[in-house]
């Protein structure tokens, strides 16, 4: 008898079993087709992501993780919290990224996902791309990195290169669009014209560098820092990339951070081989390895040189007593012409001063693990047999001041400190030891990488290829003006960017950058200019003294470079009259 009730309790244990199963099954095209129905009714579509009408990116998995949708177009409709809880439970993926999963501890890279089917292969013989973006690095530091002077030596180094926004942000949002920041629409790190909620609500992750060569059949790789905001537990992958890793906002502290890989969310601690750029360098290696029969493209992206400015352990005491440059600049009072926003600023004072010091060598040792880096890439392309056939390509997203102007440590002005900062390439047909004197900016790197893949550069482009600079062909009509434009940062205590006690904060301005001169308008009405060629150190406003239509023609071309809207109107605007310029050696 015991036997038998015991047959009877698992029977109907399983028929329980069974009948709970079943409801749970139902459930879903109950519960989770209730949530699609909705989003089609608001005109979500299948296939509408890059207009933001996306079925399942933009309505369906934001409803699900009850965030914020990407760049959507239309309202997400209502939905019972209910329903949500019944679809999450009867199907957990349901919606959701492939593979997203939250892991602590994890210190192996995942491994990239096949990509997506391109749409046309690569051209035989494809080159890859590998472009070095480093975080803060001005002039003055290329010195101690030696694999970048290697670099100059054997490949073209651009002299006159400037970034259209001395601010993360921005300046990253035009490499990738090859935009300004008035048609991307990012002028800042946060709000609604900035930030990576800027940067998607305005549409940008479509129009990249990355999707197109993605189409183009090339493999594509995002490692290290991506724009300003973006967090791996909150968003998702971005378009156009087949191997995603990219750290969170832990990433400045160079420990501790979270990583997207993939979608999956993975934490770093605190030993030595969790350092930042050691491990983006670790993911670039494998993903080169991997690589093997197909172009690829790569950014690596660090979080060096920027604040806080920490070095790999090993080398937390190179350079002592190193201090920062003493140029004229440095320390020195502002003339009387000079804008406002300036003129406020006391003399640096010796505890200043060592404040400035010890930052400066800070910056100089952490920029030694990127350039370890580089080694390690070009090592890893040439064991991969890849090395004739490869561009390299080291940059940083703006420059930085350190005492120049009174000014303690930051950006955003549009002084040379700020604006210019380094681009050297190497790779096949390129000349080695080269120093080229024209005008390029980063809205100049989308069309480059384009047009060196062989594919068509994103809609909207303002900027120019440099390929045939690079290829050594004589360009007679090349630029003369460079466009800066800036708004000031809104005040934000969670910008790792926020402007610092006495680091500078200017007011709005457009500016032009000319072979040998500098030119601002700002936002109240001030102006200023500083011929380069007898103010190298950009002390003196020489503004009032300008010819007036000398004066008024700087002003035209701030105004036409600030309204055009795609390349060809941006390429005739940036040839300011040829009187204005000088034929002055690059500096």
């Amino acid at each position: 008898m015991h036997k038998k009730r015991v047959g009877i309790g698992l029977f109907c244990a399983l028929v329980i079993g069974l009948g709970a199963l079943s409801a749970a099954k139902a459930a879903k095209p109950e519960a989770c087709g209730e949530i699609t129905a909705a989003c089609k009714a608001a005109g979500f579509v299948q296939g509408g992501a890059s207009t933001g009408t996306g079925l399942m990116v933009d309505c369906v998995r934001p409803i699900l993780q009850g965030t914020t949708p990407r760049k959507a177009s239309l309202k997400l409709p209502s939905v019972d919290p209910q329903t949500i809880a019944a679809c999450k439970s009867s199907d957990p993926g349901f919606g959701q990224a492939k593979g997203q999963s939250e892991s602590v501890g994890a210190a192996v890279p995942s491994k990239p996902e096949a990509p997506p089917p391109p749409s046309h292969p690569a051209p035989p013989g494809s080159p890859n791309i590998v472009f070095v973006l480093t975080d803060d690095l001005a002039m003055n530091l290329v010195q101690f990195m030696p694999h970048v002077l290697k670099m100059q030596r054997e490949g073209t180094t651009f002299a006159r290169y400037f970034v259209t926004d001395s601010l993360c942000c921005p300046s990253r949002t035009s490499i990738f669009t090859g935009e300004f920041p008035h048609d991307s629409g990012v002028f800042r790190n946060n709000g609604e014209d900035g930030g990576y909620g800027g940067f998607m609500s305005h549409g940008n992750v479509s129009r990249t560098f990355a999707v197109a060569l993605q189409a183009g059949g090339y493999k594509t790789a995002m490692l290290g820092k991506y724009l300003n905001g973006y967090e791996p537990k909150d968003h998702p992958v971005a378009e156009g990339w087949n191997y995603w890793a990219v750290v969170g906002s832990g990433g400045y502290r160079e420990f501790n951070y979270s990583v997207s890989e993939n979608g999956r969310v993975v934490h770093y601690g605190n030993e030595p081989e969790d350092y930042v750029t050691d491990v983006l360098s670790a993911q670039a290696q494998r993903f080169i390895k991997d690589s093997a029969g197909a172009p690829f493209f790569i950014e690596v992206a660090s979080f060096a040189p920027h604040a806080p400015y920490i070095p790999a352990p090993r080398d937390a005491n190179a350079f002592p007593g190193l201090q920062a440059p003493r140029t004229p600049a440095y320390n020195a009072a502002p003339d009387a012409t000079m804008p406002k926003w300036l003129s406020e600023f006391p003399p640096l004072s010796g505890e200043d001063m060592a404040s400035i010091d010890k930052d400066f060598r800070m910056r100089a040792q952490s920029v030694l693990a990127v350039d370890k880096m580089i080694g390690e890439l070009q090592a890893a392309v040439a064991a991969a047999g890849q090395e004739r056939n490869t561009y390299f390509i080291f940059s940083s997203d703006n420059g930085y001041h350190m005492g120049e102007h009174r000014l303690m440590p930051g950006k955003m002005t549009a002084f040379d400190t700020d604006i210019h900062v380094p681009l050297v390439v190497t790779g096949p047909g390129i000349a080695p030891g080269r120093t080229l004197g024209e005008i390029v900016e980063n809205i100049d790197l989308c069309p480059t990488f384009a047009e060196l893949a062989g594919t068509a550069p994103p809609p909207g482009v303002d900027g120019h290829s440099l390929v045939p600079l690079l290829r050594g062909v004589s360009v007679s009509d090349w630029r003369n003006a460079a466009l800066v434009e800036h708004h000031n940062p809104r005040e934000d205590k969670d910008d790792p960017d926020a402007p610092g006690n006495r680091s500078g904060n200017p007011i709005g301005y457009e500016a032009i950058r000319l072979p040998n001169s500098l030119y601002v308008e700002y936002h109240d009405g001030s102006q200023e200019f500083h011929d380069l060629a007898t103010d190298p150190d950009e002390l003196k406003n020489t503004v009032g003294s300008l010819p007036p239509a000398e004066k008024a023609s700087l002003s035209a071309t701030v105004q036409a470079m600030t309204n055009c809207h795609d390349a060809a109107s941006c390429w005739t605007a940036s040839h300011a009259n040829p009187a204005l310029v000088s034929a002055a050696a690059p500096r």
